[in-house]
């Protein structure tokens, strides 16, 4: 059984996303038969990359909000994190583009790799405030997965990594998908958001449980916390 999950790596909730699936599919008693891809998604595909800017102040100005609201939001999401071990370090988090780092993706992913780098990116963005548009970054993090420099290097010069990151934003695009994360399972069932690991647990069970009476039958969504293209988390 197929899972596809689309995020982005510069979205919190799908960091979010990220641990709580992992905390469901280890307690899933099928995970050896469960096939993970990770899908590409951008929140802000024309995002300019803004070292000097901090996060509260660029999300004020993408979102016309009070600084000092979203900061509050941050740190609603930041309390969930440390509930699923992670820190999250809003505060020097560097607004970036995160198409080069998809494209890095891609070539993960085709290696097997793509779960590893996808933590990796996550944790150098929300803990470590890595830029994630710096190619020495990219190459640093590409590294720690065992990936080369002329793999890396070709993944972040040739045109066939971005195009498969403009391939997923077509399907997602197709799949009325518009926000994330978002999980597809088999390609029947959709999970939009963060749920919490007992549901998705059960969603696993319910998917698995159909698994061999596949119908081609439009997706059954349920909701949980996300991030959307209007920049809203």
């Amino acid at each position: 059984m197929k899972i596809e999950i689309w995020s982005d790596v510069a979205c919190p909730w799908c960091y979010i996303g990220k641990k709580r699936f992992e905390k469901a599919l280890s307690q899933f008693p099928h995970a050896d038969k469960i096939e993970v891809e990770w899908k590409s998604f951008l929140l802000n595909p024309s995002q300019t990359t803004e070292p000097e800017t901090s996060l509260a102040t660029y999300l004020a100005n993408h979102k016309g909000m009070p600084e000092e609201q979203v900061q509050q939001m941050m740190q609603t999401t930041a309390n969930t994190g440390k509930r699923e071990d992670i820190d999250f370090n809003f505060d020097g988090v560097i607004p970036a583009n995160t198409v080069r780092a998809h494209a890095l993706l891609q070539l993960a992913k085709d290696r097997g790799l793509g779960a590893q780098l996808k933590q990796h990116l996550f944790h150098a963005y929300f803990t470590d405030n890595k830029n994630l548009d710096d190619p020495k970054e990219l190459f640093r993090l590409g590294g720690m997965v065992g990936l080369s420099e002329e793999e890396i290097r070709e993944a972040l010069t040739s045109d066939a990594p971005f195009r498969k990151v403009e391939r997923d934003l077509k399907e997602a695009n197709a799949l009325g998908i518009q926000g994330v994360p978002f999980f597809v399972i088999d390609r029947k069932y959709g999970i939009s958001g963060a749920q919490e690991a007992p549901a998705l647990l059960q969603a696993l069970e319910k998917a698995y449980g159909e698994f061999k009476n596949k119908q081609g039958q439009d997706l059954e969504i349920s909701e949980g916390d996300s991030c959307d293209t209007e920049g809203n988390c």
